[in-house]
């Protein structure tokens, strides 16, 4: 019996080499390190480049969660995952009324330029990789984060 998914594509009950026959191997799977990527973005996969390892964290002030990454980084993690405050995350000052009672609650409070320079102060951003939870303010961050890294 044969199927589609919710897209229509077709779905066989079983799949074996005749399903493959007009397969481009070379086209389609390529090679680690080399386009298309399906088997990876490294040649050696990730014996040559572990994989990161990064913890999710970021609160109160950028002083402290610069002290927080450094211990991280000091303890052997090898890339950093920055949590926002819900201000931020939404756009709001930290002086705004409506972020009254949220800064730096659930993650590091960034207003400005000089909070994006201290929250990396000393790490050095061209060797360890940083991921973000960014929600709609994730140009304006993206912005600091690239003026910071110059």
């Amino acid at each position: 019996m044969n199927g589609s998914t919710e897209s229509g594509l077709p779905i066989s009950p079983v799949y074996g080499p005749e399903t493959l026959a007009d397969w481009d191997e070379a086209a389609k799977l390529g090679v680690p390190g080399e386009y298309p990527f399906t088997r990876g973005v490294y040649a050696s996969m990730y014996t040559g480049r572990p994989w990161t390892m990064r913890q999710y964290a970021g609160f109160g002030t950028a002083i402290e969660s610069n002290e927080r990454y450094r211990q991280l980084l000091n303890a052997g993690t090898t890339g950093l995952s920055v949590a926002f405050d819900l201000p931020t995350q939404m756009g709001y000052d930290s002086d705004h009324p409506l972020a009254h009672g949220e800064v730096g609650k659930v993650g590091v409070a960034i207003d400005s330029i000089v909070d994006m320079r201290i929250l990396f102060d000393g790490i050095a951003l061209d060797e360890v990789s940083t991921s973000m939870t960014i929600n709609s303010t994730a140009a304006v961050l993206l912005l600091l984060y690239q003026l910071v890294a110059e």
